[in-house]
């Protein structure tokens, strides 16, 4: 026996691509399911980045999903370069009158999963064997099965928003999109600790052991990553060890000050870039990771999110609003654009602050002038601002 169920919009995945799309749908008036194939205690167990631009804010914003946000987001208006033994800070509001907010993802999800609960919006969690059907058609279907029953949800459109490995990307034939990558010779071994922070901002350190970050999620919640390499363990880093290297890694002074303690969780992370072109596909649209993944070197991914759910709940509303498709054909064309600006960003954070075992003497000497030319060059600093506080929408 099976269930048949109609939405407006099929919404695959429950991060917080799925649930601002969700919930910005929900309040314009569009119908909307979201489902996914974890539990909610799952998600909520996922250890993410949370540095949001002012776009995110303002989608949160729009979501009605950000009074916790305001409350204990920490607002950064710059960050720290450390090299050679210095501290240097890029100030963004001196050089764009913009800032950022640090609130853990973690946080960010439950916020979005409260609302959405409370306004009564429909969810599915724990759906297995989750598989869509007809997307070139009028009438997509997404077909699973929850508590031994088979459901078929019929909807307009299907919002892929279930990260990398997710069935909406792996539901394309091979021949209808192109892929762009680049996998890094390294990965990010983070900590997560109950310790006040490093320092009020992030520092993010080029050293000759390796890149290290100074983050995190609250005053008294503190995020640390070391550059690694790709075939090392969480289980060869005890707690001990990782605050070592981390130490060796700052300059003396702040070495001295960082306040250590027990590990909350400790993860290693690789890091890719990774485009899908496009990003439509008759009524399947992809958003966040499961059509593009930046290096956390930029802070980008989950503002790329943002940004592509921002277009897609505008010209899903313009559709059933007054049924004008037009934003919605340039849906791909106009996120792709601005996944390539943060792409390059990424790219260009993670060249300049990490070692790279083939880069030899030269490569070393090139980024310290990089670095250099960037923390004396107020027209490099702006460039580098101006990607990390988040470039404007298009209208």
């Amino acid at each position: 026996m099976t269930d048949r169920l109609t939405t407006a919009v099929a919404i695959i995945g429950s991060g917080p691509s799925g649930l601002m799309l969700g919930q910005l749908l929900h309040r314009a008036g569009v119908d909307a399911v979201v489902i996914d194939n974890k539990s909610r205690e799952h998600i909520l167990g996922r250890i993410r980045a949370g540095v949001l631009e002012t776009v995110t804010v303002d989608v949160l914003d729009d979501a009605g999903a950000s009074e916790r946000l305001h409350e204990q987001g920490l607002v950064h208006r710059g960050i720290n370069l450390a090299f050679d033994g210095g501290l240097h800070r890029i100030d963004f509001e001196a050089l764009t009158g913009r800032h950022v907010v640090v609130y853990g993802q973690t946080e960010l999800t439950r916020d979005l999963m409260e609302v959405r609960s409370a306004s009564g919006a429909a969810s599915v969690y724990d759906a297995q064997d989750v598989r869509i059907e007809g997307f070139e058609s009028a009438h997509p279907v997404v077909r699973y099965r929850k508590d031994g029953t088979e459901q078929e949800l019929r909807s307009d459109f299907i919002a892929g928003c279930d990260g990398f490995h997710g069935v909406c990307r792996q539901s394309l034939p091979s021949q209808s999109y192109k892929t762009y990558e680049r996998i890094y010779p390294f990965g990010w071994l983070g900590l997560l600790s109950d310790t006040p922070p490093a320092a009020d901002e992030l520092i993010y350190v080029n050293h000759e052991r390796g890149f290290a970050l100074c983050s995190m999620r609250s005053h008294a919640r503190s995020r640390y990553y070391l550059q690694c390499t790709q075939h090392e363990r969480v289980e060869e880093w005890p707690d001990d060890r990782f605050w070592a290297e981390l130490k060796r890694r700052l300059d003396p002074q702040l070495g001295e000050r960082l306040m250590t303690g027990p590990s909350i969780e400790k993860s290693i992370a690789p890091l890719r870039s990774f485009v899908v072109e496009p990003m439509q596909f008759g009524r399947l649209f992809l958003a966040g990771d499961a059509a593009h993944i930046v290096p956390p070197t930029g802070a980008k991914g989950l503002n790329l999110a943002a940004s592509d759910v921002r277009y897609l709940s505008r010209a899903l509303t313009q559709f059933y609003r007054n049924g004008d498709s037009h934003e919605l054909d340039r849906y791909s064309e106009r996120c792709l654009r601005r996944v390539w600006l943060a792409e390059r960003f990424s790219w260009w954070m993670t060249s300049l602050l990490h070692r790279f075992a083939d880069a030899g003497d030269f490569g070393a000497r090139i980024q310290r002038a990089e670095l250099e030319y960037l923390v004396r060059s107020r027209a490099a600093a702006v460039a580098l601002a101006e990607s990390y506080v988040g470039l404007p929408l298009e209208d």
